[in-house]
């Protein structure tokens, strides 16, 4: 997920299919240089990752050229989109690996706080038939903050509110996914904000309908260890996010984690859903940056 300011401003677009929204450039890190003669011609992937795109990173685009641009490069799958959206994508051949509802998808009002779930409830429950017939997966959730309460509370509350919902997405084949987030930088007291929390929510709830969505980004400025976390609760993660640390700029070697092993350690543990680049990128040519993650994680 990104930067709480830039992708919490772009969730009620991208959910109703609004214009697209500007990003504005920063300048890349001086100490990088960018790889001259990059060819242009789609990459030979390898096939043990499924790549995709978080909508918002590319927002300047319109949705048709992102979905253009990544089918030149040479993956099929754009993450976080709406609804309104998904005729777009279906037109373009492009999948959507994970859904949002048609509401606002506020992040900080979530699963653990009850005020909310009458109103969240139905969103879900609306979506769902919706992405069964569009034959999608995924549909993302979010924890909420903490607002005062305790990690069992706030456990408990998210667990009677998708009580409700998962037999409804157990009967469509959809998985909904919860987000883990830090709450150091971005997202001041977020719940879902460490991996064994999730994981917890998980073993509570007992259903292959309720995974985990673990952006690397965010749960290593939380927690780190990110490949033994990955292969301690792999069994638990639906999806994942990539960032590069600090900033959420390029995955590249201006930045504290080495993909390729993160990467490597996913593959080992068998998983064959998706990879999302969800960076915020500097490069003067956008794409370049996301040529260049799509190759630095196709191990």
């Amino acid at each position: 997920m990104g930067t709480k300011q830039t992708r919490r401003s772009l969730i009620k677009n991208l959910a109703l299919g609004a214009s697209a929204l500007a990003i504005t450039p920063v300048s890349a890190l001086a100490s990088y240089k960018m790889p001259e003669n990059k060819s242009k011609t789609a990459l030979k992937l390898k096939g043990n990752i499924n790549h995709s795109v978080s909508r918002w990173t590319f927002n300047y685009l319109s949705l048709d050229d992102l979905c253009n641009a990544v089918k030149e490069i040479g993956f099929s799958a754009i993450d976080l989109v709406g609804p309104k959206d998904w005729p777009t994508l279906q037109k373009q051949g492009i999948y959507s690996s994970m859904c949002y509802t048609a509401g606002d998808n506020d992040l900080y009002k979530g699963l653990d706080n009850p005020i909310y779930h009458e109103k969240l409830i139905k969103e879900y429950l609306d979506v769902i038939p919706v992405m069964a017939k569009a034959g999608y997966k995924n549909l993302i959730c979010f924890s909420g903050t903490r607002n005062g309460l305790d990690d069992e509370t706030g456990m408990k509350n998210c667990k009677m509110a998708l009580e409700k919902i998962l037999p409804f997405a157990e009967k469509n084949g959809v998985t909904m996914v919860m987000e883990l987030l830090n709450s150091k930088i971005d997202h001041r007291d977020y719940m879902c904000n460490h991996v064994e929390w999730g994981a917890a929510l998980c073993k509570m709830i007992d259903s292959d309908n309720f995974k985990l969505l673990f952006d690397i980004y965010h749960m290593q400025i939380q927690e780190g260890d990110i490949i033994r976390n990955i292969q301690d609760y792999h069994q638990y993660i639906a999806h994942y996010h990539t960032g590069g640390i600090p900033g959420r700029h390029e995955i590249n070697n201006t930045q504290e984690l080495y993909y390729p092993a993160v990467m490597k350690a996913i593959v080992d543990t068998g998983y064959k859903g998706y990879v999302a680049q969800e960076f915020v990128p500097t490069y003067p040519d956008k794409l370049d940056s996301l040529r260049e993650a799509i190759k630095i994680c196709d191990v």
